[in-house]
């Protein structure tokens, strides 16, 4: 059994204890305001989940999108100042939220970055890793050791805790803990091959086997007169966006197939670190994409467009595969309103020498929670999160007002956290329940899943089509799980926090990286490849992986 199964099963189960016993657990701190005798019994017997006696107000700052704007219009009593969320921190905690400014995303960062800078800090503030170094320099946050320690739950513990990598390792600077980290979830970045199926079908193309196969689905896809398209005169067999690692329309996943991980750090047969995209399986994955774009598989102008036109031409029927995380459905499913016939399947990353391929994951907490200076109660940020996993995922959880409605209500929160394991979870339970027959006894988020999949198969309900994909028996959570059984899943072997040298030359190594990629893919001589690594290794990239070696 691998750590990650270890830790999956550990979470389980105390989930479970939780259930069963409430994580109740009576803490004994002297001079604590929430323990002095209260008039009403609290509603929580746990320390992080304590009323305080008198409210306590507490700041922060809100960035909102036109997606959060209409989310709010689903709503007649929530909006994002006011809504389920603050009213339960209130009542539940005595904690009183209050925002000391909300701005569109645009707006946002530079006045986000002016206040981080001018010292003008909300009591909680959401960073990034180079926004929390900084202020941990200028003294402007507080170490949140102790804090954590002592009012996280035994919930909030094991959520922190469920991933391989250390969330904390990223916001620890010389042994103190500066920032929350806010969880993502490695797993959920697994990459998958998405297929049109019914193209498949039409051309009496086999599912890929391997990346030869691959090769010839794309071919296949751009060239044969067999496929028609009333709302645009070109196909292309492989979808990417001029970022190249997206999340969906991404590169990972067919250089997986090389053996090539040109976005995380991998161990040399030295044991010491090294930059994946910098390894010549990189060359021979570049050289591929090269033929295929002087082919015409890829769209000549993808150096141009970003996620959103790349969608506009999966709608019109433009593209028939592409490699992407396990929402890619939702993001496809309106080429289905243009063309009803359009259906598309996850299948397995594939390799070029016929045997299993790596998976590369990456660690998604990349953002933390801070405390500004000066605060009275820190303690506050810990008992937030302990009460948005309560509510959604501990004892007292109430999943479908908390978290979905269905509307994803929990985003009017003004502090979330949320398991790295849940949807993978989610995806265990419902194929259990379905093995035995169980499927109305599902509770919480597998259950509201579940309902959303059967509203698909039995009313056809266009709106659960991109749950099936994901959760069904075939969907691409039953491929994690073999990614999982068979030990493919890829870490990032890098997985401290990044040092002065990774912060200060990333940027411009990763624009170096991007553009010698582009620049070979659309026909510049494969031997610029050797320039680029040369050129990465000089402006910076040796030092960090000397500095990273050192440690």
């Amino acid at each position: 059994m691998s750590r990650w199964q270890r830790k999956k099963r550990v979470f389980t189960v105390t989930l479970l204890f939780c259930y069963l016993m409430g994580c109740h657990k009576a803490h004994n701190v002297e001079n604590d305001p929430m323990m002095k005798e209260s008039k009403k019994p609290p509603l929580y017997e746990e320390l992080g989940l304590q009323k305080y006696e008198k409210v306590i107000n507490v700041s922060l700052v809100r960035e909102t999108t036109p997606s959060l704007r209409e989310l709010e219009s689903q709503f007649t009593n929530d909006t994002l100042m006011d809504n389920r969320w603050t009213e339960l921190l209130e009542e539940a905690l005595g904690i009183r939220v209050e925002y000391k400014w909300v701005e569109e995303d645009v707006v946002y960062h530079k006045k986000l970055a002016n206040s981080l800078m001018s010292g003008d800090l909300a009591d909680i503030t959401r960073v990034n890793r180079q926004q929390l170094r900084d202020l941990e320099r200028a003294n402007l946050i507080q170490d949140l050791t102790e804090v954590y320690d002592l009012y996280a739950t035994e919930l909030t513990k094991q959520v922190m805790e469920q991933e391989i990598e250390d969330p904390f390792k990223l916001s620890t600077i010389d042994g103190s803990i500066m920032g929350i980290p806010i969880l993502g979830s490695a797993v959920d970045t697994a990459q998958y091959i998405w297929i049109r199926t019914d193209w498949l079908e039409l051309l009496q193309l086999d599912p890929p086997q391997t990346m030869e196969d691959v090769l010839g689905i794309s071919e296949a896809f751009t060239l044969s007169d067999e496929i028609e398209n009333l709302h645009s005169d070109r196909r292309f067999g492989l979808a990417i966006s001029k970022y190249l690692w997206d999340p969906v329309m991404s590169l990972t996943g067919f250089m997986a197939g090389y053996q090539a991980y040109p976005t995380i750090w991998i161990e040399d047969e030295t044991g010491l670190l090294t930059y994946g995209g910098i390894q010549p399986e990189v060359k021979d994955a570049l050289l591929v994409l090269q033929e295929m774009y002087m082919n015409g598989q890829i769209d000549e102008e993808f150096f141009l467009k970003d996620g959103g036109k790349i969608k506009e031409q999966i709608i019109n029927g433009e593209v028939g595969m592409l490699f992407g995380e396990q929402w890619t459905p939702f993001l496809v499913q309106e080429s289905r309103k243009i063309d009803t016939k359009a259906n598309w399947k996850a299948f397995p990353l594939v390799s070029n020498h016929g045997e299993m391929p790596s998976v590369p994951i990456r660690n998604e907490s990349d953002q933390f929670w801070v405390v500004r200076e000066g605060f009275e109660h820190p303690e506050v940020l810990v008992k937030m999160i302990n009460l948005f996993l309560e509510k959604n995922w501990g004892e007292s959880a109430d999943y479908e007002r908390y978290y979905s409605t269905p509307y994803p209500i929990w985003q009017l929160a003004p502090i979330a956290q949320a398991p790295p394991l849940k949807n993978y979870q989610a995806f265990l339970e419902i194929e259990k329940a379905r093995g035995q027959d169980r499927l109305n006894q599902l509770e919480g988020e597998a259950k509201a899943i579940q309902r959303k999949i059967e509203d698909y198969l039995k009313e056809g309900d266009p709106d659960g089509w991109g749950w099936y994909l994901a959760y069904g028996d075939e969907g691409a959570y039953s491929i994690l799980d073999s990614y999982q059984a068979n030990d493919q899943l890829l870490h990032n072997q890098m997985n401290q926090a990044p040092t002065d040298l990774m912060l200060e030359y990333s940027p411009l190594l990763y624009n170096l990286q991007l553009t010698a990629y582009k620049n070979i893919i659309m026909g510049e001589p494969i031997e610029s490849f050797d320039e680029f690594v040369e050129d990465w290794k000089r402006m910076g990239g040796d030092k960090m992986m000397r500095e990273l070696n050192e440690k």
